[in-house]
């Protein structure tokens, strides 16, 4: 599988601009497009698959817990047959305009407190993986966590995870934040690569983790992230497809 560059995106609601979305573009592969329950709406949505198009840009849906407020970044407790919907109606919405665009939905990566919930909670994991049997596509998660155990027994493909401007726990775990930081761009390219070719990271405690890197995720909202996305393109462009 050659490695992609994803990107959480398409993050705007109404009036209220979230990220570079047109200037991030040309360094990614994969657009993780928001379905309105912790950002977006209808026309961000929309205008963000245009733009992948004309981009080359395969689609995603990035589907969240219903916290429009904390921007999917609160944890909340929900039925698993409730979850599951609230996720169907939310990837069944980006569809309808990949539809109207004449593309197709390339893979589901669920949002925020959602992708650690499901890191660690069989439900929540086993909710998701119902949502995403219902259109047939892959999963993206982290490797070494419930994502990867249910959703392969579920016989669902699974893309491994590393994330670029995100720091990594002493056991791995991913530290997901309210508010990202800007990062330095050399240093997170050099990051990405160890992570390609060594299948290691650095733990914000100094030791060395193992991680497993089919995809790099960059976010839109880091302050900084056209110039990370563009540093980590240039490191890793013979693995890319």
């Amino acid at each position: 599988m050659a490695l992609a560059i994803n990107c959480d995106m398409g993050e705007s609601f109404g009036l209220y601009k979230m990220g570079d979305d047109e200037g991030i573009m040309p360094y990614i592969t994969v657009a993780n497009v928001a379905c309105g329950f912790h950002a977006s709406d209808p026309v961000v949505m929309h205008k963000t698959v245009r733009l992948s198009k004309e981009s080359g840009v395969k689609v995603g849906a990035h589907p969240s817990l219903p916290d429009l407020q904390g921007f999917g970044r609160r944890e909340m407790k929900l039925d698993p047959g409730e979850l599951t919907d609230q996720l169907i109606y939310q990837i069944g919405a980006l569809k309808g305009f990949l539809e109207v665009e004449g593309m197709k939905l390339n893979h589901i990566k669920p949002h925020g407190s959602l992708y650690g919930m499901a890191a660690r909670d069989e439900q929540t994991a086993n909710a998701v993986a119902d949502a995403a049997q219902t259109f047939d596509v892959p999963l993206f998660g982290m490797a070494g966590t419930l994502h990867e155990d249910v959703y392969r027994a579920r016989g669902i493909e699974f893309v491994s995870e590393f994330y670029a401007d995100l720091d990594y726990g002493r056991e791995g775990q991913l530290i997901i934040t309210r508010e990202h930081a800007a990062v330095e761009p050399k240093a997170a390219a050099e990051r990405v690569l160890r992570a390609v070719e060594d299948g290691k990271v650095k733990s914000v405690d100094g030791n060395d983790v193992a991680v497993r890197a089919e995809s790099i995720c960059v976010h839109s909202d880091t302050p900084n992230a056209v110039d990370v996305a563009a540093a980590i393109r240039d490191a890793v462009a013979k693995y890319l497809d």
